[in-house]
């Protein structure tokens, strides 16, 4: 997916978040495209990758609307998430973290220290986060030598705003966004560090904690300004 792609699914996906298309009403390839400013294609692959989140439903046999859902849904999925993820965190740092596994880990840790090191964000900048996050978090799930966990927390990102890539960046207030992402780095390097050390059980309660960022630390960072 290409980053302007990806830019019109974080698009779709903010305006979708704060309510400005209706559960239920069929959304327009044409309408939504001229909203946001691009062709047509850009917002069909949005369409499907929304749907695969859960976010999206189809409405017909080429159509979409928005999936109703409560926030009571979002909590439970991204609770359950962080529980899942917690437990393959769990299990890799008491099988011990092959030298492999750590690499990789560490290659996405750099990446994140140099995005945050400059100390502000650029709109560019959401897309590389996107990207290394997804990879941290997806490396970790597959490094434990089982599919269980890896499966559970696949179905699991079919229900909205569940998956560890739908994060909701605000590019107009990327000074506040600034703030969060550099909270999640920080998640990164701890939970990089307890799975080194062979700390089970810390290990899983930072990752269920990291799962919270975009629930819960919005208002304390809001708070803070």
């Amino acid at each position: 997916m290409s980053n302007n792609d990806k830019s019109v699914v974080s698009q779709l996906r903010k305006l979708i978040s704060e309510g400005a298309y209706s559960p239920g009403v069929r959304l327009g390839e044409v309408a939504v495209a001229e909203q946001l400013g691009v062709s047509r294609t850009p917002v069909r692959l949005a369409f499907r990758t929304l749907e695969q989140e859960g976010l999206l439903q189809q409405a017909g046999k080429r159509g979409f609307m928005v999936r109703e859902f409560t926030q009571a849904d979002v909590h439970c999925a991204v609770e359950v998430r962080g529980v899942l993820e917690g437990l393959a965190a769990r299990h890799l740092a008491e099988q011990g973290l092959p030298a492999n596994v750590a690499k990789e880990l560490d290659f996405w840790i750099q990446k994140g220290k140099k995005l945050i090191a400059k100390g502000y964000l650029v709109e560019s900048d959401i897309n590389q986060w996107s990207e290394l996050n997804t990879h941290f978090h997806s490396i970790i799930i597959h490094a434990i030598g089982s599919d269980v966990v890896a499966d559970a927390i696949s179905r699991n990102n079919h229900l909205p705003f569940a998956a560890a890539d739908s994060i909701i960046i605000d590019s107009d207030d990327l000074v506040r966004e600034f703030k969060k992402l550099q909270l999640a780095q920080f998640h990164h390097q701890l939970i990089y560090q307890s799975l080194k050390r062979g700390e089970g059980a810390r290990a899983e309660m930072l990752m269920r904690e990291h799962a919270l960022i975009g629930l819960r630390y919005p208002e304390l960072l809001a708070d803070s300004e």
